[in-house]
């Protein structure tokens, strides 16, 4: 990023924001003056992040999202380093398996809930005792629209996201009134983890979308940029549900 905006006194945390649409939402928060805490499982692809992301203001902490030493690790180094925690981003997730749920290898499970579920109830955890809890802030959880009704063949994958939005709710229910928690929902999002989902058929997979157009990062770093606002504070417990206008086609033969 070329020009630095004025800072904004506020700082973020973002998991699994080395690219995709973690990284979107850093760009998001970066842009209008935060500064950020992203974290990835590649050392390297961090590494690049946050040199284009710009190091005066953004620092990467390599490690397993599920990994209760490195989500500590985060925390204590986004202290030292800036002082604060105003937001969390859950973004880390996975998805390892696809195929019919009567299948799905219980272990590959586990690993399912594990990062996408238990590791956000950890990062918000830690964040609320470190800063939230006494200071107030914001938590992001991404979730999905595969947790909003049934996910052929991703089944593991939507019942944790249905989780994650559960999760939000209890969450803002128990960190009110000084900390908000919502998420988003999106649906198809051009990046590297759900590239199975449309390439090489990009054009038949967005044709559902009433939009016509799969989205892309900036679409869901805007929608975090806006639950990270001013804007958004009398907003708690929702799903912002960004989907291209997909779910308007529910129903339809």
């Amino acid at each position: 990023m070329s020009e630095l905006p004025e800072l904004s006194g506020k700082v973020a945390v973002i998991t699994g924001a080395s690219r995709g649409i973690g990284y979107g939402i850093a760009e998001a928060l970066v842009a209008r003056g935060d500064r950020v805490a992203i974290t990835g499982r590649n050392e390297d692809a961090l590494k690049e992040a946050v040199e284009s992301l710009g190091s005066e203001r953004v620092i990467g902490i390599a490690g397993k999202a599920h990994d209760l030493a490195h989500q500590s690790e985060v925390v204590e180094r986004t202290m030292a380093a800036f002082g604060r925690v105003d937001y969390l981003v859950n973004n880390a997730g996975t998805n390892p398996v696809f195929g019919p749920i009567a299948d799905v290898d219980l272990d590959v499970a586990r690993k399912v809930f594990d990062t996408n579920v238990v590791s956000a109830l950890g990062f918000a955890q830690k964040t609320w005792h470190a800063w939230q809890k006494d200071n107030g802030g914001a938590i992001v959880n991404i979730a999905s629209v595969a947790g909003l009704s049934a996910s052929p063949f991703i089944g593991a994958y939507g019942i944790s996201k249905a989780a994650m939005i559960n999760l939000t709710q209890q969450l803002a229910h128990e960190f009110a009134p000084g900390v908000r928690v919502n998420a988003i929902a999106p649906a198809v999002v051009k990046t590297k983890f759900a590239e199975a989902l449309y390439e090489g058929r990009e054009a038949e997979a967005s044709a559902g979308y009433p939009l016509k157009r799969l989205g892309v990062p900036s679409d869901i770093g805007g929608a975090a940029a806006f639950l990270t606002s001013e804007q958004s504070d009398w907003i708690t417990g929702q799903t912002l549900v960004v989907d291209g206008g997909v779910f308007l086609n529910a129903g339809i033969a």
